[in-house]
């Protein structure tokens, strides 16, 4: 099995790790320092969290405002309905702001959300009944 990394450039570390950390994400202490945290969202997907300065040492050019422009969309999925919305709701009540209206589409079901630094992750549940 192949593990997923997300590389995501944060302005504030500890205000980025509060963040992931209301999602449920946890902090693996054996890879994060003051200019990175390693969240680890199950066995094979983690979020690096990493100061702009240590991006930067990772990658060739700048580094995009997330802000104004998109060049990922995160996805993860989800087993209910009910957990679409309650990840939407504590990335909210985390300091995530909105970014599209959910969505609803045949047996799919799925929210959007940025984070405090406008990456956007999407969660989304299908219904694999539905789509037989």
């Amino acid at each position: 099995m192949r593990m997923i990394f997300v590389n995501l450039p944060v302005a504030d570390i500890t205000v980025a790790t509060d963040f992931y950390t209301a999602l449920g994400f946890t902090r693996n202490p054996n890879f994060s320092d003051e200019t990175a945290s390693c969240m680890v969202v199950s066995e094979h997907i983690y979020v690096m969290l990493l100061t702009h300065e240590k991006f930067k040492g990772f990658i060739n050019g700048d580094i995009s405002n997330a802000r104004t422009s998109k060049e990922v969309l995160n996805c993860l999925s989800a087993g209910s309905r009910a957990e679409v919305d309650d990840f939407k709701a504590r990335a909210l009540g985390a300091g995530g702001g909105e970014w599209k209206p959910n969505l609803e589409m045949g047996p799919m079901y799925g929210c959007s959300f940025q984070d405090p630094d406008g990456h956007v992750w999407e969660i989304m549940y299908m219904d694999m009944g539905a789509a037989a």
